[in-house]
């Protein structure tokens, strides 16, 4: 897939949220691009960047061949807490810059009130400079709404090349979607199994064995086909090797219509609601 600027990203993408940091974490990354992953995701939040970087270490692949995403967590919004954070980040990671850097939630009104717009612009602000700085090459955004990104559409100066966001069957988030489209903002999906919520669905595994292939192939599947790049994890060799095999069939129209339509579902927070 593309960016809005011309940088190619890799589909799929590989999660590390709630792998353990350690031998699990480094395993779980090395196998990754052993069997073919070049797009590598994590995030300061989830305690593991300096295992994701010594992972890619050891599978050998030259940096420049990679794509490597990390975000920004909230306790470090704001300008100057923004630039220390990627500093913190390249640090844990091992490496001279990201490939991507998001803004891993919105600052919203319930917790800061009428402030909260300003600490998103002065963070989005630092995301530029860090572009500016060769630290980062492309910014973008996790968890915004189109209430949370009209401010920085209208004052950017580089235009957010990604929003990331839970996205699956029974959550399609279509108006947030609908305007990353207008944007030329990339739709990324996390967790597009519904964090194993969709698997046992008879819908879907009646649409899988049509294909040959399994229900978790069908909503990676289902993502691309609406030009949204899943995240997909695993810590176990096979099944990180399998989670590949979506990209060699289609899904017809009546069966991408029959998965838009299953029932309405959220596994993770409300990007308004969330305190954290």
């Amino acid at each position: 897939m593309e960016l809005n600027n011309g940088y190619a990203i890799p589909c799929p993408g590989f999660g590390t949220f709630k792998t353990p940091d350690g031998d699990v974490c480094v395993d779980a990354v090395r196998e990754a691009i052993l069997a073919g992953y070049t797009h590598i995701d994590t995030a300061a939040v989830y305690g593991n960047e300096r295992s994701v970087g010594e992972g890619v270490r050891q599978a050998g692949k030259p940096r420049g061949e990679l794509f490597i995403t990390s975000k920004l967590w909230n306790t470090e919004r704001g300008y100057d807490n923004t630039l220390r954070a990627c500093e913190k980040s390249l640090q844990d990671l091992g490496m001279d810059y990201l490939d991507l850097y998001l803004i891993h939630w919105p600052a919203n009104e319930l917790q800061f009130g009428s402030k909260a717009t300003g600490i998103n612009l002065d963070t989005w602000s630092a995301m530029e400079r860090l572009v500016d700085e060769g630290l980062v090459r492309n910014i973008g955004l996790s968890n915004f709404y189109p209430s949370h990104m009209a401010p920085i559409l209208a004052a950017a100066n580089i235009a957010p090349a990604v929003d990331q966001i839970e996205y699956h069957p029974g959550l399609l988030q279509e108006e947030t979607v609908a305007l990353c489209k207008e944007q030329g903002i990339l739709v990324e999906a996390w967790s597009p199994l519904g964090r194993g919520r969709l698997l046992e669905d008879a819908t879907l595994a009646g649409i899988a064995a049509a294909h040959g292939k399994s229900v978790a192939h069908v909503l990676l599947r289902f993502c691309v086909q609406n030009g949204v790049l899943p995240l997909v994890k695993s810590v176990h060799t096979e099944r990180i090797r399998e989670n590949l095999n979506f990209l060699d069939f289609t899904l017809n129209a009546e069966e991408m219509t029959a998965i838009a339509g299953l029932p309405e579902t959220r596994v993770g927070s409300h990007p308004d609601t969330a305190t954290f």
